[in-house]
Protein backbone atom coordinates (compact mmCIF):
# COMPACT_ATOMS: atom_id res chain seq x y z
CA UNK A 1 0.00 0.00 0.00
CA UNK A 2 1.22 3.49 -0.75
CA UNK A 3 0.46 6.94 0.52
CA UNK A 4 0.94 10.13 -1.43
CA UNK A 5 3.86 12.20 -0.19
CA UNK A 6 2.64 15.21 1.70
CA UNK A 7 3.12 18.95 1.72
CA UNK A 8 1.68 20.75 4.75
CA UNK A 9 -1.43 18.83 5.76
CA UNK A 10 -1.75 16.80 2.56
CA UNK A 11 -0.93 13.58 4.41
CA UNK A 12 -4.13 14.04 6.38
CA UNK A 13 -6.09 14.58 3.18
CA UNK A 14 -4.59 11.89 0.96
CA UNK A 15 -6.16 8.43 1.02
CA UNK A 16 -4.17 5.22 1.40
CA UNK A 17 -3.69 4.03 -2.17
CA UNK A 18 -3.14 0.52 -3.48
CA UNK A 19 -1.11 -0.15 -6.61
CA UNK A 20 -3.15 -2.08 -9.20
CA UNK A 21 -0.85 -3.83 -11.70
CA UNK A 22 -1.16 -3.35 -15.43
CA UNK A 23 -2.48 -6.24 -17.46
CA UNK A 24 -5.17 -7.93 -19.50
CA UNK A 25 -8.38 -9.25 -17.96
CA UNK A 26 -11.74 -10.57 -19.13
CA UNK A 27 -14.28 -7.81 -18.55
CA UNK A 28 -17.95 -8.65 -18.22
CA UNK A 29 -19.92 -11.75 -17.30
CA UNK A 30 -21.48 -14.29 -19.67
CA UNK A 31 -24.14 -15.22 -17.09
CA UNK A 32 -24.86 -11.61 -16.06
CA UNK A 33 -27.19 -8.96 -17.42
CA UNK A 34 -27.18 -8.04 -21.09
CA UNK A 35 -25.19 -4.86 -20.35
CA UNK A 36 -22.32 -7.05 -19.09
CA UNK A 37 -21.97 -8.80 -22.45
CA UNK A 38 -20.06 -9.70 -24.44
CA UNK A 39 -17.19 -10.74 -22.19
CA UNK A 40 -14.21 -9.06 -23.81
CA UNK A 41 -10.46 -8.78 -23.30
CA UNK A 42 -9.33 -5.44 -21.87
CA UNK A 43 -5.93 -3.99 -21.02
CA UNK A 44 -5.67 -1.58 -18.09
CA UNK A 45 -2.50 0.41 -17.35
CA UNK A 46 -1.06 0.36 -13.84
CA UNK A 47 -2.82 2.83 -11.54
CA UNK A 48 -3.53 3.53 -7.89
CA UNK A 49 -6.88 3.06 -6.17
CA UNK A 50 -7.93 4.00 -2.66
CA UNK A 51 -8.06 1.04 -0.30
CA UNK A 52 -11.35 2.33 1.13
CA UNK A 53 -14.39 4.34 0.12
CA UNK A 54 -14.36 8.07 0.98
CA UNK A 55 -15.71 8.42 4.53
CA UNK A 56 -17.86 11.01 6.26
CA UNK A 57 -14.75 12.15 8.13
CA UNK A 58 -12.90 12.62 4.82
CA UNK A 59 -15.79 14.50 3.28
CA UNK A 60 -16.25 16.75 6.32
CA UNK A 61 -12.82 18.31 5.62
CA UNK A 62 -13.93 19.10 2.08
CA UNK A 63 -17.14 20.70 3.34
CA UNK A 64 -15.30 22.83 5.89
CA UNK A 65 -12.65 23.95 3.43
CA UNK A 66 -15.20 24.91 0.78
CA UNK A 67 -17.90 26.13 3.16
CA UNK A 68 -20.29 23.85 1.29
CA UNK A 69 -23.65 22.51 2.30
CA UNK A 70 -23.58 18.83 3.34
CA UNK A 71 -25.26 16.21 1.17
CA UNK A 72 -28.64 14.70 2.04
CA UNK A 73 -28.64 12.19 4.92
CA UNK A 74 -25.70 13.99 6.60
CA UNK A 75 -27.59 14.08 9.91
CA UNK A 76 -29.11 10.61 9.65
CA UNK A 77 -27.71 8.63 12.59
CA UNK A 78 -27.76 5.43 10.53
CA UNK A 79 -25.51 7.00 7.91
CA UNK A 80 -23.29 9.65 9.54
CA UNK A 81 -20.73 7.74 11.58
CA UNK A 82 -17.32 9.29 10.74
CA UNK A 83 -15.97 5.99 9.38
CA UNK A 84 -18.99 5.07 7.29
CA UNK A 85 -18.73 5.90 3.59
CA UNK A 86 -20.21 9.27 2.72
CA UNK A 87 -23.52 8.89 0.85
CA UNK A 88 -25.92 11.22 -0.93
CA UNK A 89 -23.08 12.67 -3.01
CA UNK A 90 -23.86 13.34 -6.67
CA UNK A 91 -21.39 12.49 -9.43
CA UNK A 92 -20.65 16.19 -9.83
CA UNK A 93 -19.86 16.54 -6.12
CA UNK A 94 -17.63 13.47 -6.21
CA UNK A 95 -15.67 15.07 -9.08
CA UNK A 96 -15.42 18.34 -7.13
CA UNK A 97 -14.02 16.41 -4.17
CA UNK A 98 -11.38 14.83 -6.41
CA UNK A 99 -10.43 18.27 -7.76
CA UNK A 100 -10.20 19.72 -4.24
CA UNK A 101 -8.08 16.77 -3.07
CA UNK A 102 -5.83 17.11 -6.11
CA UNK A 103 -5.17 20.75 -5.21
CA UNK A 104 -4.44 19.85 -1.59
CA UNK A 105 -2.06 16.99 -2.38
CA UNK A 106 -0.47 18.19 -5.62
CA UNK A 107 -1.48 15.02 -7.48
CA UNK A 108 -4.18 14.31 -10.05
CA UNK A 109 -6.82 12.37 -8.17
CA UNK A 110 -9.97 11.29 -9.95
CA UNK A 111 -12.77 8.73 -10.16
CA UNK A 112 -11.82 5.33 -11.60
CA UNK A 113 -13.09 4.15 -14.95
CA UNK A 114 -15.41 1.15 -15.10
CA UNK A 115 -12.61 -0.98 -16.52
CA UNK A 116 -10.19 0.06 -13.77
CA UNK A 117 -12.83 -0.59 -11.11
CA UNK A 118 -13.65 -4.08 -12.37
CA UNK A 119 -10.02 -5.12 -12.72
CA UNK A 120 -9.33 -3.89 -9.19
CA UNK A 121 -12.45 -5.53 -7.75
CA UNK A 122 -11.41 -8.93 -9.08
CA UNK A 123 -8.20 -8.74 -7.08
CA UNK A 124 -6.41 -11.02 -9.52
CA UNK A 125 -9.12 -13.71 -9.48
CA UNK A 126 -10.15 -13.90 -13.12
CA UNK A 127 -13.37 -15.50 -14.38
CA UNK A 128 -14.90 -15.69 -10.89
CA UNK A 129 -18.08 -13.93 -9.91
CA UNK A 130 -16.94 -12.28 -6.67
CA UNK A 131 -13.62 -11.20 -5.14
CA UNK A 132 -13.68 -14.37 -2.99
CA UNK A 133 -14.73 -16.80 -5.73
CA UNK A 134 -18.09 -18.12 -6.95
CA UNK A 135 -19.84 -18.85 -3.64
CA UNK A 136 -23.02 -16.76 -3.18
CA UNK A 137 -22.86 -13.82 -0.76
CA UNK A 138 -25.36 -15.45 1.58
CA UNK A 139 -22.84 -18.20 2.28
CA UNK A 140 -20.36 -15.76 3.86
CA UNK A 141 -20.00 -15.60 7.68
CA UNK A 142 -22.43 -13.28 9.52
CA UNK A 143 -24.02 -12.16 6.26
CA UNK A 144 -27.56 -11.96 7.63
CA UNK A 145 -26.55 -9.63 10.46
CA UNK A 146 -24.70 -7.05 8.38
CA UNK A 147 -25.96 -3.82 6.72
CA UNK A 148 -29.20 -3.76 8.72
CA UNK A 149 -29.72 0.01 8.71
CA UNK A 150 -26.87 1.44 6.67
CA UNK A 151 -23.36 0.83 5.30
CA UNK A 152 -20.62 -0.51 7.55
CA UNK A 153 -17.58 1.51 8.61
CA UNK A 154 -15.00 1.11 5.85
CA UNK A 155 -12.00 -1.18 6.03
CA UNK A 156 -13.37 -3.68 8.54
CA UNK A 157 -14.31 -6.51 6.21
CA UNK A 158 -11.86 -8.90 4.55
CA UNK A 159 -9.90 -7.17 1.72
CA UNK A 160 -9.64 -8.66 -1.74
CA UNK A 161 -6.46 -9.97 -3.33
CA UNK A 162 -5.14 -6.46 -3.99
CA UNK A 163 -5.83 -5.22 -0.46
CA UNK A 164 -8.98 -3.25 -1.34
CA UNK A 165 -11.92 -3.10 1.07
CA UNK A 166 -15.67 -3.16 0.32
CA UNK A 167 -15.19 -3.30 -3.43
CA UNK A 168 -18.45 -5.16 -4.03
CA UNK A 169 -20.53 -4.08 -1.05
CA UNK A 170 -21.51 -1.21 1.26
CA UNK A 171 -22.38 1.48 -1.33
CA UNK A 172 -22.51 1.91 -5.08
CA UNK A 173 -19.39 3.77 -6.23
CA UNK A 174 -19.41 6.43 -8.92
CA UNK A 175 -17.15 5.81 -11.91
CA UNK A 176 -15.82 8.39 -14.35
CA UNK A 177 -17.61 6.95 -17.41
CA UNK A 178 -20.84 7.83 -19.09
CA UNK A 179 -23.00 4.70 -19.17
CA UNK A 180 -24.28 2.88 -22.27
CA UNK A 181 -25.77 -0.60 -22.02
CA UNK A 182 -24.26 -1.67 -25.37
CA UNK A 183 -20.81 -0.14 -24.85
CA UNK A 184 -19.03 -3.50 -24.61
CA UNK A 185 -19.84 -4.13 -28.28
CA UNK A 186 -17.64 -1.19 -29.31
CA UNK A 187 -15.27 -0.78 -26.36
CA UNK A 188 -11.58 -0.39 -27.27
CA UNK A 189 -9.20 -3.06 -26.01
CA UNK A 190 -6.93 -0.69 -24.10
CA UNK A 191 -7.96 1.60 -21.24
CA UNK A 192 -11.59 2.11 -22.26
CA UNK A 193 -13.07 5.39 -21.01
CA UNK A 194 -16.74 4.78 -21.79
CA UNK A 195 -18.94 6.65 -24.28
CA UNK A 196 -18.24 10.28 -25.16
CA UNK A 197 -21.68 11.44 -24.01
CA UNK A 198 -24.73 10.13 -22.20
CA UNK A 199 -27.54 10.76 -19.73
CA UNK A 200 -26.35 8.51 -16.88
CA UNK A 201 -23.01 7.96 -15.17
CA UNK A 202 -21.74 4.47 -14.49
CA UNK A 203 -21.43 3.06 -11.00
CA UNK A 204 -20.14 -0.18 -9.55
CA UNK A 205 -20.35 -2.17 -6.34
CA UNK A 206 -23.06 -3.43 -4.03
CA UNK A 207 -25.53 -1.57 -1.87
CA UNK A 208 -26.59 -1.89 1.75
CA UNK A 209 -30.16 -1.11 0.62
CA UNK A 210 -30.50 -4.09 -1.70
CA UNK A 211 -31.86 -7.49 -0.77
CA UNK A 212 -28.56 -8.95 -1.98
CA UNK A 213 -25.97 -6.66 -0.38
CA UNK A 214 -22.93 -7.70 -2.41
CA UNK A 215 -22.59 -7.35 -6.17
CA UNK A 216 -20.68 -9.46 -8.64
CA UNK A 217 -17.42 -7.91 -9.86
CA UNK A 218 -18.88 -7.45 -13.35
CA UNK A 219 -22.27 -6.04 -12.29
CA UNK A 220 -22.98 -2.57 -13.72
CA UNK A 221 -25.36 0.14 -12.55
CA UNK A 222 -26.02 3.78 -13.44
CA UNK A 223 -28.06 6.85 -12.53
CA UNK A 224 -28.15 10.47 -13.74
CA UNK A 225 -25.10 12.36 -12.42
CA UNK A 226 -27.14 14.87 -10.41
CA UNK A 227 -28.94 12.20 -8.34
CA UNK A 228 -28.14 11.90 -4.62
CA UNK A 229 -28.99 8.49 -3.16
CA UNK A 230 -28.45 7.08 0.32
CA UNK A 231 -26.48 4.15 -1.09
CA UNK A 232 -24.17 6.04 -3.47
CA UNK A 233 -20.59 6.93 -2.55
CA UNK A 234 -17.19 6.81 -4.24
CA UNK A 235 -13.47 6.09 -3.93
CA UNK A 236 -10.40 7.80 -5.38
CA UNK A 237 -8.10 6.72 -8.20
CA UNK A 238 -4.75 8.17 -9.28
CA UNK A 239 -2.54 7.85 -12.35
CA UNK A 240 0.91 6.39 -11.64
CA UNK A 241 2.58 9.05 -13.80
CA UNK A 242 1.14 11.92 -11.76
CA UNK A 243 2.95 10.93 -8.59
CA UNK A 244 5.64 8.44 -9.60
CA UNK A 245 8.53 10.43 -8.15
CA UNK A 246 6.87 11.12 -4.80
CA UNK A 247 5.20 7.90 -3.66
CA UNK A 248 6.21 6.76 -0.20
CA UNK A 249 5.64 3.15 0.72
CA UNK A 250 3.93 2.62 4.04
CA UNK A 251 5.90 0.46 6.45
Amino acid sequence: MAALASQSDATELAPALVRIPEGWFQMGCASGQDNEKPVHRVWVDEFLLAACQVTNADYARFLRDNRSQPPPFWNDTNLNHPEQPVVGVSWHEAVRYCEWLSTGTGHRLRLPTEAEWERAARGGRESELYPWGDMPPQSLPHYAGRWLNGPEPVGRAQPNGYGLYNMCDNVHEWCADWFASGYYEVSPERNPLGPDTGDRRASRGGSWRHHIKKSRCAARSSIPPEFQYADYGFRIACDIESQKSEVQLKK
